[in-house]
Formats: structure tokens, C-alpha cells, sequence
């Protein structure tokens, strides 16, 4: 049974992730929590300080200028933005890099709505493989779908392989955004953004809009099934696009 990806009732941190990018975003989190920790631990102690200090000597000092103090004051934090830059432009540019990808998804924003084309592969008819993907109404959930999350036609992606994902909207600013992933990504009106995507392992994954873009901006959810190339292949060959067995 494959495993559902999505928010958990008083989640707190990050939903589990499912490719590098994802795991570079986590792993440069709680870097930047545990030099926080210091820096705050460190500053409070200052503040601390000086308030004892005060306590017992409330006459302040009268010094104006100090160089040596402002000297460091200015340097350490120039060395702390340098160590935390480096990790940062390399996690930046490993999110930007395109490689040669072997699937490549179309997606694009509807009020309010997704549709989908892959755009590698023709139907039947000679045209590219292209879908609506609409939220299922409460009222016709299923034992086991999830309220707001579960969508009629779900994304087909096969695990291990380079995907890219170009992304536009039809009307107005949509965001598409998967957490587990790693991506959130504008779908903007006349402009292609593209990002690219390497899953690690199958499962099912929900995202949603992450831009506001009306009245029914919570209610076009994101739904990614990600199998195994035999199950993606023998999926193309029906002309649904999320078989459900």
C-alpha cells in the first residue's frame, strides 16, 4: 500500500521528504536552528549580564566610542552570514539545476483547478496526454481519501528518474507547491517556470495552492502518485491518467 504524503493534525515540522532538494532544505534547517540557538543563547546572556552588572553599578558608564567593541560587533557577524552563506548558494543552485530530464510534465493553474499534459507521450488520438485534475466534494469521498486533498485524476510519476515540471497559468498568479518535494513554484500568466524533480520513493503526495488566487484558493489541491517504471509505463498505456488499483 503506498503511503500518503500529506499534513498531520498539529504538525509541527517538516512533512517527510521524498527527494535531495527536499533533504538539502531539512538538513540546512536544522543547521540554521542549532546556530540560532547559539547566537540567542548568546545574546541573552549579554542582556542578562548587563542587567546585573546594573543592578550593582546603576551608574552607567559615560563612554562613547568604542573601537575595539564595534570592530568586533561587526566582524563576527560578517563571518557567521559567510559560513551560513556557502550552504545556502549551494543548496540554491542545486534547486536551479536542470539536468537532462527523461519525463517532462506540463502543468498549468485554472480557476480553480489544475491541468496536466505530458508532453513526451501522445494518446490515441495523436495529441499529448493531457488531464484535469479537479478536488473530489466532501460528499464523495471515499474510506481512506483525505477531505480538501483528494483530487478525481492524480499525477503519474515514475520513482529514480529525472522529471522536469513547467509550470504556467491560464489566468491569474497560481503557486504550485508539493512540501515533500521541495518545490513551490509560481504559475504565472504568459510565462514557462521550470523546476526538476528526482523521487526517491513511491508513495502518494499532496500539496496545494500556495498563492492566493480567489474564492476557491483552498480547494485545488495537488495529488502525486509516484510508482515504479512498470506501473508508470503500463499507466500510459490507458488513456486515464491515475489508475486507482
Amino acid at each position: 500500500m503506498n503511503t500518503l504524503d500529506c499534513p498531520e493534525p498539529w504538525q509541527f515540522g517538516f512533512q517527510d521528504p521524498a527527494t535531495p532538494v527536499m533533504e538539502g532544505i531539512i538538513d540546512f534547517h536544522n543547521d540554521l536552528m542549532v546556530l540560532l540557538t547559539v547566537i540567542g543563547v548568546a545574546v541573552f546572556w549579554v542582556i542578562g549580564r548587563a542587567w546585573v552588572l546594573f543592578e550593582e553599578n546603576p551608574t552607567p558608564s559615560q563612554v562613547v566610542h568604542g573601537t575595539t567593541l564595534e570592530m568586533i560587533w561587526t566582524i563576527i557577524p560578517a563571518v557567521i552570514l559567510m559560513f551560513v552563506a556557502v550552504p545556502s548558494f549551494a543548496l540554491l543552485y542545486s534547486i536551479d539545476e536542470i539536468l537532462d530530464p527523461s519525463v517532462t510534465l506540463k502543468v498549468v493553474g485554472h480557476q480553480w483547478y489544475w491541468s496536466y499534459e505530458y508532453s513526451d507521450y501522445a494518446g490515441e488520438d495523436g495529441e499529448a496526454i493531457n488531464f484535469d485534475s479537479y478536488m473530489i466534494p466532501e460528499e464523495d469521498l471515499e474510506p481512506g481519501n483525505l477531505r480538501l486533498l483528494e483530487v478525481d485524476n492524480r499525477i503519474v510519476l515514475p520513482v529514480e528518474t529525472h522529471v522536469r515540471v513547467v509550470i504556467t497559468s491560464a489566468d491569474l498568479l497560481h503557486c504550485w507547491a508539493i512540501p515533500s518535494f521541495g518545490v513551490k513554484m509560481v504559475a504565472c500568466p504568459g510565462r514557462l517556470n521550470q523546476t526538476s524533480m528526482f523521487i526517491k520513493r513511491p508513495g502518494v503526495f499532496y500539496g496545494q495552492c500556495s498563492e492566493i488566487c480567489g474564492v476557491n484558493h483552498g480547494f485545488m489541491p495537488i495529488c502525486v502518485e509516484v510508482v515504479n517504471l512498470e506501473q508508470y509505463t503500463d499507466c500510459l498505456l490507458y488513456t486515464s491518467p491515475s489508475p486507482r488499483d
